[in-house]
């Protein structure tokens, strides 16, 4: 007999946190009830998607309800602007406009909007992708919490980055642009006063010059992706669904700083499901690798770049293997649900 350990079935059917977390109970969700109704007019599960009639032109949305407002690193407003300029980069793709939508809870001090509005405008000056239109509302005092914003964000695509989540190869090499772990526990460490984040704090920022920087690969980068929502695990079993291919990774390999690692055994944690929010990973042909990582650490985001797997080619298709510190392997499995709520 084959024993398996299945989704909860929760017998009042309603939203839970984790539908909102980016695993498996996001993707029951999208698949049961939300894409159904769209009548099939999606396009792919990506980070953004193609404008029809356009394939040059890239669009994608995101909503930010992180909470607290502000943490060391970043705060919701700069959050929002690189959040979607990183969806964007991640299909190859230069951003060149963004709408932002305000969503405001009535009582919210004036002084805290101001910051929050300020450090929005600056992340989207700082990165030369200007907000062009936008929207306001003003809600009952309980009907939202303090302030959650929307950022949609149009973007050019590279003409000869073409990447996407389906497009991973056996042989492959795995880049990882940066440490990760660093923003789901800064926000979780100020959120419950934890001590942590005078360590740490967020790698919020945005990735779109990396992706510039590996354009000249052309079609030798085959997949990018931000492990936002669910970390580095959800991004690679995301990929190797999308690809029907099988990823080895090293976790010596993998970077993970002193703090990150201490909150998470604190917290009983595993880093590779803390999310980021200012690395890149990448799955890019072998011949290319070693001028791939030449590119990402020729800039200041990107200087802390490694190579922490390959696509095997003769794995099971869909799974991701850690090899761990003492020589065992471990499969990857994509997180359930939420275990760090609020963090985007």
């Amino acid at each position: 007999m084959t024993l398996a350990c299945p989704t909860p079935h929760h017998e009042n059917d309603v939203v839970l946190l984790g539908h909102g977390a980016g695993g498996r109970l996001t993707a029951d969700l999208l698949d049961a009830l939300v894409l159904p109704a769209l009548d099939g007019q999606h396009g792919a599960l990506e980070d953004a998607a193609l404008l029809p009639g356009h394939p040059d032109l890239v669009i994608s949305t995101d909503s930010f309800v992180v909470s607290p407002l502000f943490f060391p690193g970043g705060d919701i407003g700069s959050l929002a602007v690189h959040g979607t300029i990183n969806d964007l980069a991640m299909r190859g793709a230069r951003p060149i406009a963004l709408s932002v939508s305000l969503i405001i809870e009535e009582g919210l001090p004036l002084a805290e909007l101001r910051r929050v509005v300020e450090a929005l405008g600056k992340a989207a000056r700082e990165a030369e992708v200007p907000v062009v239109t936008g929207d306001t509302k003003v809600v009952g005092r309980g009907a939202v919490d303090r302030i959650f914003v929307n950022t949609t964000g149009v973007g050019q695509r590279h003409l000869a980055l073409r990447p996407s989540a389906a497009l991973a190869r056996p042989g492959d090499a795995v880049l990882l642009s940066g440490p990760i772990g660093l923003h789901g526990t800064t926000v979780l460490s100020t959120r419950e006063g934890l001590g942590f984040e005078s360590d740490i704090a967020s790698d919020s920022r945005p990735l779109h010059h990396l992706v510039d920087a590996l354009a000249p690969l052309g079609e030798h980068v085959h997949s990018l992706r931000d492990p936002t929502r669910g970390g580095l695990a959800a991004a690679l079993n995301e990929i190797a669904r999308d690809s029907h291919i099988a990823v080895d990774i090293d976790e010596s390999a993998v970077p993970v700083p002193r703090a990150v690692a201490a909150a998470c055994d604190l917290l009983g944690l595993d880093p590779l499901v803390v999310a980021n929010e200012g690395c890149l990973v990448a799955f890019v042909a072998p011949a290319a690798a070693d001028d791939a990582l030449v590119a990402l650490r020729s800039l200041s985001e990107g200087r802390e770049a490694v190579r922490i797997g390959e696509v095997s080619p003769s794995g099971a298709a869909g799974r991701v293997t850690l090899r761990t510190l003492v020589g065992a392997r471990r499969v990857v499995e994509m997180p359930l649900g939420e275990q760090l709520p609020r963090i985007c």
